[in-house]
C-alpha cells in the first residue's frame, strides 16, 4: 500500500507542477539547481541512469533508482514512459523517500534521512548513492 501512496504522491507533484518528467526536463531542472531528487525507473536503460547521475552531480542533488517501471511512472505522470523524473519540491521528495524507506529500508533510508535533515535539499557530499567515477562521462570530440 505504501508504494501506491508513493505513486499517488508522484501524481500530486505532477499536478502541482513540482515534477520534471523525462530525461531532458529532469536534467535541465538539476543543472539549473531546481531539482531536489532525481529518480530513475527500475527498467530505465543504463544510459538513462548514467545521465541522471551525471545531471544530479552537476546540480548537487541526489539520484536513486526506484522500484517502479517506466510504464508505472508513465501512468502516473501521463507522459509516455519516462525513465527519469525529478522532484522540484523538497517536502514531496522527502515524503516519497520516506514511503520507499518504510517498505525497503536498506537502499532508501539513508537518502531519506539526509534529505530530511538538509537545509536546502542540495547534496554536496561524496557517498550517498552517488557513485564517483574517474572516467569521463562522454566522448571527447576534437577538431582535425
Amino acid at each position: 500500500m505504501a508504494q501506491d501512496r508513493n505513486l499517488q504522491l508522484l501524481g500530486l507533484a505532477r499536478k502541482a507542477g513540482l515534477l520534471a518528467v523525462g530525461c531532458e526536463a529532469s536534467g535541465a531542472a538539476a543543472r539549473s539547481g531546481k531539482s531536489k531528487l532525481i529518480i530513475s525507473a527500475s527498467d530505465a536503460s543504463e544510459r538513462a541512469q548514467r545521465n541522471a547521475r551525471i545531471n544530479a552531480e552537476a546540480g548537487y542533488t541526489m539520484c536513486t533508482v526506484v522500484p517502479y517501471t517506466k510504464f508505472e511512472l508513465g501512468n502516473v505522470t501521463g507522459r509516455g514512459s519516462p525513465g527519469t523524473v525529478a522532484f522540484l519540491d523538497k517536502g514531496l521528495a522527502v515524503k516519497f523517500l520516506q514511503g520507499l524507506a518504510q517498505t525497503q529500508p536498506e537502499p532508501y533510508e539513508e537518502l531519506w534521512e539526509f534529505l530530511e535533515k538538509s537545509d536546502s535539499g542540495k547534496y554536496k557530499g561524496e557517498d550517498l548513492n552517488q557513485p564517483k567515477s574517474s572516467t569521463p562521462s562522454g566522448k571527447r570530440r576534437t577538431m582535425q
